[in-house]
C-alpha cells in the first residue's frame, strides 16, 4: 500500500508516495487545483516514511534550485523490470547542468540499438525530478518527450542552466 502525501514547493505542490520499502512516486503539481485528490495527512506515515518524506523534501528542494540532492530516501521500483530500473541508475548519474541521449544511456547500459527502449523507460519513470529523466534528450539535442510535460522539462532544464532546442 502507498500512502500519498503533498509536499509544497515553489514550483507548486508536489504529491509522493510512500510504501514500506520507500518513495515510490513523485507527481507534477495539478495545473488545476479544483481537480487535485486531497492525499491524507503525513500523519499516516510510520516513523521511517516520515524519515523518507524529509529526505524526499530535501532532495526536491535541491533539484528544483540546480543542485545535486545530498542524498534521496530508498527508491521502492518493485514492479518494474531489470532494464528500466538501470536506466533510471544511469539517469541518476548524470549531474544537474549536464544531459545525456537515449542512445548514450543506451550504449552505456551495453544495449547500443535500445534508444527507444531507453525512452519507454524514461516516460516509464515512477519518480520524475528526483531521477532527472529530463536530463534525457534526443540524439539531435531536442527535448524528446516527458512525462511531466515538455514545459515542465524546459523548466527543469532552465533551472540547471541548460537551454534546450
Amino acid at each position: 500500500m502507498s500512502i500519498p502525501v503533498e509536499i509544497p514547493t515553489r514550483e507548486g505542490v508536489f504529491i509522493v508516495s510512500f510504501s514500506l520499502r520507500g518513495l515510490r512516486r513523485l507527481e507534477f503539481p495539478f495545473r488545476d487545483d479544483a481537480s487535485k485528490p486531497c492525499p491524507p495527512s503525513a500523519d499516516l506515515l510510520t516513523t521511517q516514511q516520515r524519515l523518507w518524506l524529509t529526505q524526499t523534501r530535501a532532495a526536491l528542494d535541491a533539484v528544483l534550485t540546480g543542485k545535486n540532492p545530498r542524498e534521496l530516501p530508498p527508491l521502492d521500483w518493485s514492479g518494474h523490470t531489470e532494464f528500466r530500473q538501470n536506466v533510471w541508475r544511469a539517469m541518476l548519474r548524470i549531474p544537474p547542468g549536464a544531459t545525456k541521449s537515449y542512445g548514450e544511456i543506451a550504449v552505456e547500459l551495453n544495449k547500443p540499438l535500445a534508444s527507444r527502449a531507453v525512452g519507454g523507460a524514461c516516460g516509464a519513470n515512477p519518480i520524475p525530478v528526483l531521477i532527472p529523466c529530463h536530463r534525457v534528450l534526443a540524439a539531435n539535442g531536442r527535448l524528446g518527450g516527458f512525462s511531466g510535460g515538455l514545459d515542465w522539462k524546459r523548466r527543469l532544464l532552465a533551472i540547471e542552466g541548460i537551454v534546450a532546442k
